[in-house]
Formats: C-alpha cells, sequence, structure tokens
C-alpha cells in the first residue's frame, strides 16, 4: 500500500496541503499551511526541480512546520506556511507562471502570505501580486520590505558573534576559521560581516564564477563542495540546501560550533543530539536566520498600520530575536538539553498559548 499524505514522518497536524495545478503556465506546486495560531501563515516560495512530487511534498511540510517555528521563535504575529514550484529555475520561470501561482495563492483568502525563497526572485513575486494581496517582500511601495536577505545575513552574522563570545570569549573573530558553505544572497552578505569582524573563511558553492568574486573580495580559501566538511575550522557555516548536517557528514565535521543560514540544516532531530554530546555548540538554524522573515513580516506591520516600512521595527525585534538565542544557549547549558530541543519547546509552547487564545475568543463569539 503506497504512502498517503497523513502517513508522512514530515504531516505535523498541517491546517491545510494544497496542490495547485495550471496547465496553460505548467504550473505544479504545493501550498503547506502548518499553522495559522499566531496569525496568517507566512513563509517563502521556493522553486526547485525535485526529482518528484512526493519529494517535492516532504520538503514543503517539513519547510511550512520550519517557519511556525521561526514566526513564533522571532516572536511575529504569523503563522507558518510554505509553498515550492516544481520546476527548474533557471529555464522554467515565465511571468505567467507567477501569475498562475498568484491566483492560486489568491483563492486561499489570505490564510497565506508567499514571499521569495530559493529559485524565486523579487521580480517574480511581484508578477503574483498584480492578482494577489496576499504576497510580502516587494521591492515598489513605501511599506514594500524588499530583499530580505541582507538582514537575514545580518542575524546570522549577530549570531555568530554571541556565540563567539561564548566560546572564545572574544567580540571579534579575528583568529577564527569559519567554512562557508554556500555563498548566494545570504551567504555572500555573510561573508562580507565574517570578513570584516577579522574571520578566515574558507568557503565552497557550485556557482564557480560567483564563488570566486565573494572568495576575492573576503581573501577567502575556496575547497570543492565536498570537501567543506573536512576544513579544519572553528565554525561551519551552512547557507545553502537544508540537511547538510547527516551521518554521512557528521564524523568529518571538526569544528566547535554551527552557525549558518540554511533551513533545516539537521537531517534528523537525533543529529542535534549527537552535536551536543560531542560538545558542538548549535545555534538553532531558524532561530538564526529569522532576520529575514522579521524583514518581511515590517512590511505586513505597515499594511496594517497604514504606515511605511520601518527599519526600526525590524531593529527591534532583530535585537528580541537574538535575546532569544541568549534564553535558547543559557538553558541549554542549565538544563544540559540539546539548544534545538530547547528552541522547539519555545515556540511550540508560543504556539500553543496563542492557539489557546484563539480558542477562547471563538468560543466568545
Amino acid at each position: 500500500m503506497s504512502m498517503t499524505l497523513f502517513d508522512s514522518p514530515s504531516f505535523a497536524k498541517h491546517e491545510g496541503v494544497h496542490a495547485v495545478y495550471d496547465e496553460k503556465t505548467g504550473l505544479r506546486a504545493i501550498i503547506a499551511v502548518h499553522s495559522t495560531a499566531r496569525g496568517p501563515a507566512v513563509g517563502g516560495t521556493r522553486m526547485w526541480n525535485y526529482g518528484s512530487a512526493a519529494e517535492a511534498l516532504e520538503d514543503v511540510l517539513r519547510l511550512s512546520k520550519g517557519m511556525s517555528y521561526k514566526n513564533a521563535v522571532a516572536d511575529l504575529e504569523m503563522g507558518g506556511g510554505k509553498s515550492v514550484i516544481i520546476g527548474d529555475s533557471r529555464t522554467q520561470k515565465t511571468p505567467e507562471l507567477f501569475r498562475a501561482f498568484g491566483r492560486a495563492v489568491h483563492t486561499l483568502g489570505g490564510i497565506y502570505y508567499a514571499a521569495e525563497d530559493v529559485g524565486v526572485s523579487v521580480a517574480d513575486i511581484a508578477e503574483a501580486r498584480k492578482v494577489t494581496p496576499y504576497v510580502l517582500g516587494l521591492s515598489d511601495g513605501p511599506e514594500a520590505s524588499g530583499d530580505p536577505s541582507p538582514v537575514t545575513a545580518e542575524g546570522v552574522f549577530r549570531s555568530t558573534l554571541t556565540v563567539g563570545r561564548r566560546l572564545w570569549k572574544q567580540d571579534d573573530l579575528t583568529g577564527l576559521t569559519i567554512a562557508v558553505q554556500g555563498i548566494g544572497h545570504v551567504g555572500g552578505y555573510l561573508a562580507d560581516k565574517l570578513h570584516k569582524a577579522g574571520a578566515k573563511l574558507v568557503m565552497t558553492d557550485v556557482n564557480t564564477a560567483l564563488l570566486s568574486e565573494v572568495a576575492a573580495r573576503t581573501n577567502a580559501e575556496v575547497v570543492a563542495p565536498d570537501a567543506i566538511y573536512d576544513v579544519k575550522a572553528d565554525i561551519y557555516a551552512p547557507c545553502a540546501l537544508g540537511a547538510t548536517l547527516n551521518p554521512q557528514t557528521l564524523d568529518r565535521l571538526t569544528v566547535k560550533a554551527v552557525v549558518g543560514a540554511a533551513n533545516n540544516q539537521l537531517a534528523t532531530p537525533d543529529i542535534g543530539e549527537r552535536l551536543f554530546e560531542r560538545g558542538v555548540l548549535y545555534a538553532p538554524d531558524y532561530v538564526v536566520n529569522g532576520g529575514g522573515i522579521i524583514n518581511v513580516a515590517s512590511e505586513m506591520n505597515a499594511r496594517q498600520t497604514g504606515g511605511a516600512y520601518d527599519p526600526q521595527w525590524v531593529e527591534g525585534k532583530l535585537s528580541r530575536l537574538m535575546e532569544t538565542l541568549e534564553e535558547v544557549l543559557d538553558r541549554s547549558e542549565a538544563e544540559k538539553r540539546p539548544t534545538h530541543e530547547i528552541a522547539d519547546a519555545i515556540a511550540e509552547a508560543r504556539i500553543a498559548t496563542a492557539a489557546e487564545r484563539k480558542a477562547e475568543q471563538l468560543k466568545a463569539a
């Protein structure tokens, strides 16, 4: 008997999972709404050439749950969702395809807001915006938040400094070697910040032209993609796709900490336990990389208040997020529990509190 959606190990009491198909444009997409307890589900749209629809489903289920946790930990009045478009973003993108996607998002009536993610640009989201208001991360208009990558990178950078202070008792990164995997939008911005703070960088990416460009300006050593796990470094910074912390890579890492921008870095939760047992400080990904969604959330905040994009609001939320990271690390040390378990507990408690409040409001109505 074949596995159903509800049998999937990645199904986590999702409120809704929506399959989308448009024959004219060739759109094949899945929109997963994990939770709306804290507000409308918000999460990026990923366009990826998945090997199968089942693979795409697993990815969107995991990513949407991750967004619920990320938004809760960032103390945003938003739930969690995610969408994936099956296709090659280099060859199959068209304006019509993203307008078709926008129409699909619109049918959900505002329970899900889409934004950009891997393989999807601000310009793509702008096409979807032509047919629905339920998208965020725009570049035009007073409330537009633009590219979230710089703010994501800033959050990862501050998290790296936090870890540096804890492990090496220093306020900058001088003398530390950081292995950066992936130097796309976020990784490139992050590399610049790490270099400026004194770190020695070793980096890799499948985009060799971009890799050479970033390495040149940051005096970084370049290695082949698979060799990044064997680098003698202090910190591993995964900034590409997820699950790079897995049984095949774990024994190859010699670092003392993991701080990176990628989503779903742990292939399975037990990897987090094994890192903890080995004394490797893992800064939970969805805490570390929450700057981007905070920047996107500022756009929704501006719409609700009738104002404009407010960098001070973003800074306030980002500072609060760093306080939450400190709480995670403090509790992990005090309770002798892996950091990902502590972060999950904080997120789940905030979501549960919001769900109870929402249920009480519905009863009162």
